[in-house]
């Protein structure tokens, strides 16, 4: 993890970054930056870890498995995986839950959402802006702020252990619903922590609002789920920051994948012209701060981000409000409990073509299927938000290499890793899958 000064001839210096392992990111990936007679050459986000072949397990399989299955893709955010494998497959299938379900599924999205942001924010994230190695060097400085943290997230894993069955890869989830509904008064005996753990984000939003924040804009185009009138999880059409306003299913007439010789995984980018975009938390607060509760939007102002926001290093404060916004819609949730009519819908035999997005705590993950009339899925294909961000995270680097080749080699470094973590990549997501090309001659 630190960079090398390699001279090649006198008055020419090559200056080269290899970070061989990324540091608190989920995942294998590694770091490339190479300055040729001070002018940037060349960057790389080399993701390594070997592709885990999830489309291909899917094939042959029911499409009742699917859930299951793809909530193995990533441990840290199992929901949005088997959720949106369920709206996929409830499309094509003609479901339409209840309101007591939709909105079960929604506090299970919290839940979910306040797991992930918290672990990045706490432990993955704060210990670049305050000068510490890791979150075990920030715990002995910062004990208070830690526990905070750490007590946050609990209030998250809570939530998804309620109604999933458990905090991590749930089992409580299927199409058309949940295998069981608990009961009301398990709900109900979470608020006092959850109200606690929304005053504790509250303070976080400050927290973080008032950190060292390096200076940095870019002109994105943003990617989200907008939806007629809450902030997206799971429901409504993809829209973006330059226009682009369209159903779920047409995401492959707008976004393409393609195989790059440094990367296991594939790189997404915006159809026609092959350009980058960008999605996940800063995305979704941009495309639909008017879709925030009240409270969230106040909390907002006071800080300063009743804005719109293209400093990717500001995205810690971005995902603090967005776990505030969690706890409240949570809270809110439990406090007016709509009781479904039932635990799930029975699933029609039948197959077809069934497509979703959903809002994972990273970004837009979208899954595609095709289902025989057998019920076997004959077809699937997964694309993770970090995927779809690679291709700008790349293009930060170049931005932020070319306008900071004044800082020391290990300043320079920790700068560049500390930009790649502004998007809590989930490597191990990223790498489902390898194309592979056989040329015989």
């Amino acid at each position: 993890m630190t960079g090398k000064d390699i001279p090649i001839r006198a008055g020419l210096k090559t200056r080269r970054i290899d970070v061989d392992y990324l540091a608190r990111v989920e995942g294998e990936g590694a770091l490339m930056v190479d300055v040729v007679d001070g002018e940037l050459r060349d960057v790389q986000l080399k993701i390594f870890e070997p592709p885990r072949f999830f489309e291909a397990f899917l094939q042959g399989r029911a499409l009742t498995e699917a859930p299951d299955i793809t909530a193995r893709i990533c441990g840290i955010c199992p929901v949005a995986y088997m959720m949106t494998a369920v709206h996929a497959l409830e499309a094509m299938l003609g479901i339409r839950p209840d309101e007591g379900i939709r909105r079960l599924r929604r506090l299970l999205y919290c839940g979910e959402w306040i797991e992930s942001h918290v672990l990045h924010i706490y432990m993955l994230h704060a210990p670049d802006f305050l000068g510490f190695d890791d979150a075990i060097t920030l715990a002995r400085e910062h004990p208070d702020v830690v526990k905070r943290g750490l007590r946050m997230k609990k209030a998250g894993n809570d939530i998804v252990k309620l109604l999933g069955g458990r905090e991590i890869h749930p089992i409580n989830v299927r199409v058309g619903g949940f295998y069981k509904i608990p009961a009301v008064a398990t709900f109900t005996a979470l608020l006092d922590e959850l109200k606690w753990a929304r005053d504790a984000a509250a303070e976080t939003v400050f927290w973080a609002a008032g950190l060292d924040i390096p200076d940095m804009h870019r002109d994105y185009e943003f990617v989200a789920l907008r939806h007629d009138s809450d902030y997206p999880f799971s429901e409504g059409r993809i829209v973006s920051s330059r226009g682009l306003d369209v159903e779920m299913a047409q995401y492959p007439n707008h976004f393409a994948e393609h195989q790059v010789p440094h990367s296991n995984a594939l790189h997404s980018v915006r159809k026609p012209d092959n350009t980058p975009y960008f999605v996940g938390p800063m995305a979704r607060y941009n495309l639909n701060r008017d879709r925030l509760s009240s409270a969230t939007r106040k909390l907002a102002c006071e800080v300063g981000f009743d804005r719109t926001v293209d400093n990717p290093f500001e995205s810690i404060v971005v995902r603090a409000l967005e776990v505030f916004q969690a706890f409240d819609e949570a809270i809110g949730l439990i406090d007016n409990f709509f009781v479904p009519a039932r635990a799930a819908e029975v699933v029609p035999a039948g197959g077809g073509v069934g497509v979703a997005a959903t809002e994972a705590p990273r970004g837009l993950l979208f899954h595609r299927y095709e289902v025989g009339e057998d019920g076997l899925i004959t077809l699937a294909n997964i694309v993770p938000p970090t995927s779809q961000n690679q291709l700008t995270i790349e293009e930060d680097l170049r931005d932020l290499v070319a306008s900071n080749l004044r800082l020391s080699e290990r300043e320079l470094t920790m700068r560049c890793e500390q930009a790649i973590r502004n998007y809590d990549p989930c490597i191990s997501c990223a790498t489902h899958f390898l194309r592979l090309q056989l040329r015989h001659g």
